[in-house]
């Protein structure tokens, strides 16, 4: 058997390696507090956070080949491939296998499709956390982000547009796993430890 083969078979074995990984997406909109949370669990539970918009930033900056195709495109303001994204995902995923006791998959997916081609391609979620604060709390948790951010983003106008942008969003990807019976609500207007108690309680639930 030459070389050639074992090189084909490969793939195929690191596709198993994440085949009944625990998966749950997390949602939550801008200044919701899931950052935070996903840190946490990280901390408590030995699962591995990925975020798509970190991993396209990271891809970027590394200056791959991927990363420059990535550039281009967003610097011509088109959206990324979600075939791009999807393998972008898998590969991280496939890279902590043996790390990992599950998979935080953050800020996605952002419409309903993207989470049907997600599990064509890489699995079903066992559980989606929707981390909910009141959209008067982000405004204001961002605002304060602002002062010491410097991100130019934090104003009240371009937050409310995210906002905005986040709910209409947001909304069918929930209505869609809602009626498989897998999300589980998070009130994040409490203190840190207290949104973290119902997360925990969601995650241990799994078991």
């Amino acid at each position: 058997m030459g070389g050639c083969c074992s090189k084909r078979i490969n793939p195929a074995n690191l596709d198993d390696k994440i085949k009944d990984a625990k998966i749950i997406f997390v949602v939550g909109g801008p200044g919701s507090g899931k950052g935070t949370q996903c840190e946490k669990v990280v901390a408590k539970y030995g699962y591995t956070h990925l975020s798509s918009g970190d991993l396209l930033r990271a891809e970027v900056a590394s200056g791959s080949a991927r990363g420059k195709e990535l550039q281009a495109t967003m610097q011509r303001g088109e959206l990324v491939p979600l075939d791009t994204v999807l393998d972008m995902i898998k590969d991280a995923m496939i890279a902590k296998a043996d790390v990992s006791k599950g998979y935080l998959i953050d800020g996605y997916p952002r419409e309903v499709k993207q989470g049907e081609e997600f599990e064509k391609k890489i699995g079903a979620p066992a559980l989606l956390l929707y981390v909910d604060a009141k959209s008067e709390t982000m405004v204001k948790r961002l605002l304060k982000r602002g002062e010491t951010s410097g991100r130019t983003d934090d104003n009240e106008e371009t937050i409310k547009k995210r906002l905005d942008l986040y709910y209409k969003a947001t909304e069918p990807v929930i209505a869609f796993y809602e009626s498989r019976g897998i999300v589980r609500k998070i009130d994040s207007e409490l203190q840190v430890d207290e949104v973290f108690k119902q997360v925990c309680q969601a995650i241990d639930n799994l078991k």
